[in-house]
């Protein structure tokens, strides 16, 4: 080998110049490092040459050749070579290549440890780790921490002794640099001890973890830096490690992490890493955070930094205190209860919002807003003492606050729109004038804060107007499109598009009262759906189509017909302009259009799905992140981010950067060596170091709308619905959950459109029960089959609490639309029961944290995000009682002891959900539920005292339900007087519908057993609560009873059926009864024989036309003069 030429091509590596660096690069590569000789000579270059850089570059370079090429070298040479090895790295004057040095020995050490070899290193290591000189300490540290990143499971036989000396080294008394990398050592520690296994390693780490703690605290009062950070990075991966290297410290380290945070003398990077540091706490260790009951002390810290925000509220990209603070609140109020964060928060903003400094008035605004969506249903219980707040900050004398108050506003809206929007009458006037204010003073005051206000109030008008009716919205048409029609014409394109969004909402929720200016908005919108000269205009142009799309909605297929096909046109180019955001705004177009147009989408099919399938085979290529100089020393190595392995390479251009790359994957380079025998990565681990890609992210929104475009076009899809199949199953896989998530609910969206299809043919609708009474057709079993074998794949082991949620919720629907076909298969009933009991005893993956396990039994209460995935297993096991009918009796076993803990929980929202539930069950399982209609009549009268009036409704709902089904006589009637007194003052309850499930319940007793009724009281009273006005279900029992009352007690109807009936003879008393309520009766038949037409059931409201007719033969004068009973009888 020329070793003159080998130095000089190295040496060109090192050169400022691109096509010399390639040149030698190419020929070290395919003349040089196929040889072992290659790596004798780069270890004879790094130990001795005399350029810093040429060593640095040659380290580089054989710890990449070390796994080749090591064990073919002559076994006399390697002794000498690990001897120069190590002595160059105890005298290396230059940290960056000292530490690239250390690198080459533990890869080395990594193959002659397996091998037997060099047994006496960690004895050196020892001696150097002890020695007088600080620099030796420092290697011999560094280098064991480079050796347990690499062979650590090596070291398991050998942790009492890393131990004792680690407790000294961390306690350094001269070098900061020996202390930090003794904590970097010992978090690779914490990565393999075996806690259940080795008890003492456990004591032995709990003990020194103080001293670590020590070490961060230092290097933040020292200012210094990269230590910090260091130690930071330590702790953040201590979360990720065994829960009890932790336990008995956590909550002191979370004080400490809280200390740091609220210190506002210290460094910025500081305070926001150990708000990072508390954030992944709230999100990896929930459990013990809630158990600790430290969320008030979090979310009264974090609310006590936000009003540093000063004048960065605009420079997204900037990582301040005051920021990450309210990313904590985010995180706070979707992780734990409210009591221990919504609660407290909404005690102690009474303080910021009236304090005199604006900028606690605007922390107070915008930590509220951050906390919204963590808790909606809670907030909304709250909204009466809120809304004065936000009225007054709307309000304030100074922009930024007011811009914060909209800001919160719309944060508000989106979550709780139905509520807010029904103090539309306070909320539209304030946020008008805040509009009409800026505009007026744009001239005249500071014009980018106007300019804020605008896009503000813009953007609250939007979220706000889809909460209201559209009945309201109609009312303020004449004042919103006028003044938003304007800005469309304002120079800012951001003002435009907040217009354009602000008047799609109003179009949306206005329906057909938008049509009066619906062509002169879309004449005025129509310039901006071809725009693209700049991003600006890319982002104008994506609002606007969305703006458009929300039009198209409000005013139906055929007025919006002149615009569709330029407009598909434009989202067709769009997906060729380079704009990821661009491409989901067509796709989404593409979404509404099929609504819209449902079947006579038709023509656009083949490009949209052409579109659609080409945003799914998209490739994702691993991120390639760029480190720095800083960073060369690890080059060539495999170093551990965030818990996982990646590789490190140079940057091209050889200007001593380095990037991050995954070993033998598009971003690193083909030749890159890797030990053959190290397990690589998988993808899956790969793809949660570097984030959610933005192809990720479309193929999630574009999965989402071929589920869309299918059920709206339903048989026109059907010559796409194969190849769609065949595209979207593979993603139930994908690494990112919002894909997994829209893949597994497009796959059964798919399945249920198939089914109404086949059904509206000439397959027979399903009945309850297995076997199955109906067999599906072909294509349905197999579809079906795919769908539950990737859902069941997915279910048992998905850690993500969205996707199950989403899961069960599909799972649920199925059941209830198409029936048990799904479950045709003993097996997947039992995977269903066990996944669903798993959720219900919150014990699936999804629900788990890094917690003890011991936490877990001791709380009580859910976040609002948590109960989701609870609340739809409930679902999935009302699901399961559809499908199934009496055959569900033998499930309820299994299912009814967490059904009752819910039902007597300590939360009003679990309570009444698990009742709803029950009620489900009952009326799905039938005559099935008499076994166990005692320990349920018992479980629901107590419930129908229950203080929260939805539990008691719902409770209503299933006694009646129960008095219907079940054949236990005896039980059901001799607790028929506790059940009367106990609804009959929710009979008079405007609210949960009390009233309707009440009188529902009523109905469903007299029809059952109504010789134990008393008619001539009951009935009357029930009458004199019609129609109802909520709950038009209750409907069904109400008017059907009183039709069958109707055909015993008025003489001459349907008298041929009685026999039929199981009511008793009549007496002369009910039959007076129902004589003194025929005009009233019929006032009630008028309005719910009028629309609204979802008031009654094809079948019901058939019984009342014959009734109203009956009636009218005989006494005509009573029915001809109600127009809407004369439209029924003449039908």
């Amino acid at each position: 080998m020329d070793q003159q030429r080998f130095v000089q091509l190295l040496e060109s590596v090192l050169a400022p110049d691109t096509e010399r660096v390639k040149s030698a690069t190419n020929e070290l590569k395919k003349n040089y490092y196929t040889s072992p000789a290659a790596l004798a000579l780069l270890l004879q270059i790094l130990t001795s040459h005399q350029s810093q850089q040429l060593r640095q570059l040659a380290a580089v370079e054989a710890r990449s050749l070390v796994p080749k090429h090591w064990a073919a070298l002559p076994a006399e040479q390697k002794p000498h070579i690990r001897t120069q090895l190590l002595q160059s790295t105890l005298n290396e004057e230059s940290s960056l290549v000292r530490h690239s040095l250390a690198r080459v020995v533990s890869a080395i050490a990594k193959v002659d440890l397996d091998d037997g070899e060099w047994a006496d290193l960690p004895d050196f290591l020892e001696r150097a780790a002890t020695s007088q000189h600080a620099r030796e300490r420092e290697v011999g540290v560094y280098i064991l921490f480079t050796l347990l990143e690499a062979v650590g499971d090596g070291f398991m036989d050998k942790l009492p002794r890393l131990f004792a000396l680690f407790s000294k080294t961390i306690q350094d008394p001269e070098s900061p640099q020996v202390r930090t990398d003794t904590m970097l050592a010992l978090s690779k520690i914490a990565m393999i001890v075996e806690t259940d296994e080795d008890p003492q390693s456990l004591e032995r780490f709990r003990e020194i973890l103080p001293s670590m703690v020590a070490v961060l605290k230092e290097a933040v009062d020292a200012g210094d830096e990269d230590r910090t950070m260091q130690a930071f990075e330590v702790f953040q991966t201590l979360l990720g490690c065994d829960s009890s290297l932790l336990a008995n410290h956590f909550g002191d380290l979370v004080q400490f992490m809280i200390d740091l945070a609220v210190q506002k003398d210290l460094a910025d990077e500081s305070r926001s890493q150990a708000l990072s540091f508390l954030m992944q706490c709230v999100k990896y260790r929930k459990l013990k955070v809630q158990g600790l009951k430290i969320g008030e002390q979090l979310t009264l810290k974090a609310l006590s930094i936000v009003p540093e925000l000063g004048d960065l509220v605009n420079e997204d990209d900037e990582v301040t205190p005051a920021r990450s603070a309210l990313g904590l609140l985010d995180l706070l109020s979707s992780s734990l209860p409210p009591s221990q964060v919504i609660v407290p928060m909404l005690k102690a903003l009474g303080p910021y919002v009236n304090n005199p400094d604006p900028d606690f008035r605007r922390a107070g605004i915008l930590s509220l807003g951050m906390c919204v969506e963590g808790a909606p249903d809670f907030i909304a219980t709250q909204l009466q003492e809120i809304l004065p707040m936000v009225l007054r900050l709307l309000e304030d004398p100074e922009v930024k606050v007011r811009h914060a108050a909209l800001h919160g506003v719309a944060r508000l809206a989106d979550d709780i729109a139905e509520d807010m929007g029904k103090e539309h009458a306070k909320l539209v006037p304030a946020l008008l004038k805040n509009l009409d204010t800026a505009i007026r003073e744009l001239n005249g005051g500071d014009k980018d804060e106007n300019l804020d206000i605008i896009r503000g109030s813009c953007n609250a008008i939007d979220s706000v107007i889809e909460g209201i009716e559209k009945e309201d919205v109609a009312k303020y048409i004449p004042e919103l499109v006028p003044r938003l029609s304007q800005l469309l014409g304002h120079p800012d394109l951001k003002i435009k598009g907040a217009a354009a969004g602000a008047l799609g909402s109003v179009a949306a929720s206005a329906e057909e009262a938008f049509m009066p200016y619906f062509e002169q908005t879309m004449n005025a919108l129509a310039g901006y759906v071809t725009i693209k000269d700049s991003e600006d205009e890319l982002e104008l142009r994506g609002t606007v189509c969305d703006a458009m799309g929300s039009m198209a909605s409000a005013v139906g297929a055929g007025p919006f017909e002149p615009y569709v096909r330029p407009l598909m046109e434009a989202s067709e180019e769009a997906l060729h302009l380079g704009n990821p955001r661009l491409r989901e705004t067509s796709y989404i177009l593409w979404s509404t259009m099929a609504k819209v147009y449902e079947e006579e989408f038709t023509p656009f099919l083949d490009g949209v799905v052409k579109g659609l399938f080409e945003s799914l085979e998209q490739e994702e290529n691993d991120l390639e992140v760029e480190l720095g100089e800083e960073a060369q020393d690890l080059v060539g190595t495999e170093i551990t981010v965030a818990g996982k392995k990646v590789k490190v390479s140079a940057a091209e251009g050889g200007d001593g950067r380095a990037t991050l790359t995954r070993a033998g994957q598009p971003g690193a380079d083909d030749d890159d060596v890797v030990d053959a025998n190290e397990d690589d990565d998988d993808d899956d681990a790969w793809d949660e170091l570097t984030g959610v890609t933005a192809v990720a992210l479309e193929k999630e929104i574009a999965v989402e709308v071929i589920g869309d475009v299918l059920s709206h076009t339903r048989g026109k899809f059907l010559p796409y619905l194969e190849k769609t199949v065949e595209a979207v199953m593979p993603l139930v896989e994908h690494s990112y959950e919002g894909v997994r998530k829209a893949a597994i609910g497009t796959i059964w969206r798919a399945y249920a459109c198939l089914w109404g299809l086949r059904e509206d043919g000439h397959m027979e609708k399903w009945k309850p029960g297995l076997p199955l009474q109906v067999q599906p057709t072909e294509d349905l079993t197999k579809l079906g089959g795919l769908a539950m074998t990737a859902t069941l794949a997915t279910w048992q082991d998905e850690v993500d609490r969205g996707t199950v949620t989403d899961i069960n919720r599909n799972i649920a629907a199925t059941l209830k639309l198409c029936g048990p076909a799904i479950l045709n298969d003993p097996h997947v009933v039992e995977q269903v029961t066990t996944n669903v009991l798993a959720t219900l005893g919150k014990q699936h993956p999804c629900q788990q944290d890094l917690a003890d396990e011991e936490d877990l039994d001791l709380l009580q209460e859910s976040s609002e995000y948590d109960w989701l995935v609870i609340d739809t297993a409930l679902d999935v096991v009302a699901g399961l009682a559809a499908a199934l009918g009496p055959a569900f009796g033998e499930l309820w076993k299994i299912f009814e002891t967490p059904l009752k803990k819910y039902a007597g929980s300590t939360e009003p929202l679990e309570r009444s959900t698990a009742v709803g539930a029950i009620a489900e069950c009952i009326a799905n399982m039938g005559d099935a539920v008499t076994p166990y209609t005692s320990s349920l009549l018992k479980l629901l009268l107590h419930r129908l005292s229950d203080e929260d009036p939805e539990t008691k409704s719902n409770a209503a709902f299933a006694v009646g339900l129960l008095a219907e089904k079940s054949k236990d006589d005896q039980e059901i009637v001799k607790n028929y007087n506790t059940i009367f007194a106990k609804l009959e003052p929710l009979l008079h309850t405007q609210e949960a519908r009390l009233l309707d499930n009440s009188a529902g319940c009523v109905s469903r007793m007299i029809m059952r057993h109504k010789d134990h009724v008393p008619i001539s009281e009951v009935l009357p009273a029930l009458v004199s609560l019609l129609p109802l006005k909520e709950d038009y279900d209750e409907n069904e029992p109400i008017y059907t009873m009183i039709v069958q009352l109707c055909k015993f007690f008025i003489p001459g109807i349907i008298r041929q059926h009685r026999a039929n009936l199981r009511f008793a003879a009549t007496d002369q008393q009910n039959d007076a009864t129902i004589q003194s309520l025929t005009q009233q009766l019929l006032g009630v038949f008028a309005q719910v024989l009028s629309p609204p037409e979802e008031q009654l059931s094809d079948e019901v409201r058939a019984q009342l036309i014959e009734l109203v007719k009956y009636v009218h033969s005989k006494q005509p004068a009573l029915v001809e003069g109600n127009e809407a009973l004369m439209a029924a009888v003449r039908g």
